[in-house]
Formats: C-alpha cells, sequence, structure tokens
C-alpha cells in the first residue's frame, strides 16, 4: 500500500525540515556515481548507469519526471540525500548526463511526481 503524498509530507517536515515533499518542485540537482556497488538507503545496490535518484523524504519506488533546458527523464527514487542545503534531488550519473548536468555538478531542474 503506497503512503499518501500528504503524509509523507508530514513526515518530512519531522524527518527533514526544509525538504519538498510536493506533487512538483522545482530547485538545485546535483549528481553522484563514485558510490557503485554499495547500498542505497533502499537496500538495492548503487548503479550509476539507472534512472534513479536520492531524496530527502519521498517514498522509495516514487517516478519523478525531472526537467532542465527542454530535456526531461523519468527517474525512481530509491536513495536519501541530497544533504547539502539547498538541493532538492541528487541523481545517479546516467539521468544527470542526460539532462546536461554533468559538466556543471549542479543545475537548476523542475521535478514532478510521475503518476
Amino acid at each position: 500500500m503506497k503512503t499518501p503524498l500528504a503524509a509523507m509530507a508530514l513526515l518530512c517536515l519531522f524527518v527533514s525540515p526544509g525538504a519538498v515533499c510536493e506533487r512538483s518542485f522545482s530547485g538545485l540537482a546535483s549528481y553522484y556515481s563514485n558510490e557503485s556497488g554499495s547500498r542505497t538507503a533502499s537496500g538495492v545496490r548503487f548503479d550509476d548507469r539507472l534512472p534513479t535518484a536520492a531524496h530527502r523524504c519521498l517514498p522509495f519506488g516514487t517516478k519523478l519526471r525531472v526537467s532542465r533546458g527542454g530535456r526531461s527523464v523519468v527517474v525512481s527514487v530509491n536513495d536519501r540525500g541530497p544533504f547539502v542545503h539547498r538541493r532538492v534531488l541528487d541523481l545517479a550519473l546516467a539521468p544527470a548526463r542526460e539532462l546536461g548536468l554533468v559538466g556543471p555538478g549542479i543545475g537548476h531542474v523542475d521535478v514532478e511526481v510521475d503518476d
């Protein structure tokens, strides 16, 4: 049974003050790729070739459409983070590359929960 997003928003405020748990949000995203083989917070092995992301409080398995500069990619939340102030999402290398984030390292993205 999926936890309603409203309930997750309340939990999010308790667990991670300042985190964004809405159906759509925007902000800075970064990427990570040097943790290949390590376990994510959801328990699966991290693979930077997969369309995955880390978010502070959205339920694992939540699909997100992430857009930047006319490009978009759908990712699945499987980890927690980012733990850097003002960042809203950490992407695996593959989706970051599709969005053009690899060169600058961070960039502004628009995010929507993809039902």
